[in-house]
């Protein structure tokens, strides 16, 4: 019987990409195919497909295409587009999908029965929760239990842990490019509509009873940043002190 735990670990690598390793780092490569394979048999209507290199740094150019790729062979060259629901009346997934709402059922339960999402977020709750899995799967693999090839198994007595393949670098001209741009746009903007705008947001984050997206929209409309906006805001609100603890 398929582990409820492993079940959702599963679903959360489908969606997130949560698989990638940073050990023989192309064998990525496979693992994203059958992911995004995964998320078209689950009915995904929108697909992100991560770069083999991103479990250890910004992906490259030749990265970047190849999770490209990836999509357009499953998309274009699989065959699994051409139908709706490609694993439409199989038992095993009907069972494996029961199970999961199953389980989520039980998790919402569990987060209602604390006092809801909130108070589970504001006290670190579900911080600990996920701490305590990520705690669980670090130590099944440390210890051989959940097999992660190339990583834990299946590797070369010679292999170089630091081979990483081709290594992303930055062109340090960039990084003053966006600066130069930024003070461009601050310099010629117009400060009085941008100044409004940023009190009109700050007036509403101190009243905290409206929607503040209007006014957020606003700001940007005057080309406030979103570090000016994120300054008004936690000038009312102060900042968020994430309690993280197992």
């Amino acid at each position: 019987m398929t582990d409820p735990k492993a079940l959702m670990f599963r679903f959360g690598v489908v969606c997130g990409g949560s698989s990638l390793t940073a050990a023989q780092p192309y064998n990525n490569i496979v693992r994203v195919g059958i992911e995004n394979m995964a998320a078209v048999f689950g009915g995904a209507q929108s697909i992100f497909t991560a770069a083999y290199d991103e479990a250890y740094q910004i992906p490259t150019e030749f990265s970047a295409e190849t999770a490209l790729r990836t999509q357009q062979m499953v998309a274009y060259e699989s065959g699994i587009s051409k139908t709706v629901d490609p694993l439409g009346g199989s038992y095993y997934v009907e069972y494996l999908t029961e199970q999961m709402d199953t389980e989520i059922t039980k998790v919402i339960a569990e987060i209602e029965d604390y006092g809801g999402a909130e108070k589970a977020i504001e006290d670190g709750y579900l911080q600990s929760r996920i701490a305590q899995r990520a705690l669980e799967r670090k130590l099944q693999t440390d210890a051989g239990e959940r097999v992660v090839v190339g990583q834990n198994h299946f590797r070369r007595e010679d292999e170089d842990a630091n081979d990483f393949g081709e290594v992303f670098k930055l062109d340090a001209k960039i990084a003053g490019q966006t600066v130069e741009r930024f003070n461009k746009v601050r310099a010629e903007r117009d400060s009085g509509k941008a100044a409004a705008a940023l009190q009109k947001l700050s007036k509403a984050a101190a009243g905290d009873t409206e929607n503040l997206i209007p006014h957020m929209i606003d700001c940007c409309h005057a080309y406030v940043s979103i570090g000016e906006m994120v300054g008004a805001l936690k000038d009312h609100w102060g900042e968020f002190q994430e309690p993280v603890g197992l």
